[in-house]
C-alpha cells in the first residue's frame, strides 16, 4: 500500500497500523467521495473478515476497526481517521 506524505502522517498521528489499512481496502465496504473512495467496515465486512483472521483478533482489535481510509483512484493512501459518525452511501 502506497501512503502520500499526508496520509502516512495522518495515519501514524493517529495510531491506524498498516495492517488495518490493508484489511479496510481488502475487505471494507467503499463509497465515492470527491474523486476519491472512502474504505470503511461495516457489519458485513466485519464478518469477512472475522471468518479470515478469525474472532479473537477482531475482538483483541475491535477499537481499530472505526476507522476510515480514503484512497485516491491511483491508489496511494491520502488520509486515514477514526470514524466518528454514520457514513452515508449513495
Amino acid at each position: 500500500m502506497k501512503y502520500s506524505h499526508h496520509g502516512a502522517h495522518r495515519a501514524q498521528k493517529r495510531a491506524i497500523p498498516p495492517l488495518i489499512v490493508d484489511w479496510l481496502q481488502a475487505y471494507g465496504a467503499s463509497t465515492r467521495a470527491h474523486g476519491a473512495t472512502k474504505y470503511f467496515f461495516d457489519k458485513e465486512s466485519r464478518r469477512r473478515l472475522e471468518r479470515d483472521v478469525g474472532a479473537t483478533v477482531i475482538r483483541r482489535l475491535a477499537d481499530k476497526l472505526d476507522v476510515v481510509a480514503v484512497v485516491s483512484d491511483d491508489g496511494v493512501v491520502v488520509t486515514a481517521y477514526h470514524r466518528s459518525a454514520h457514513i452515508e452511501r449513495p
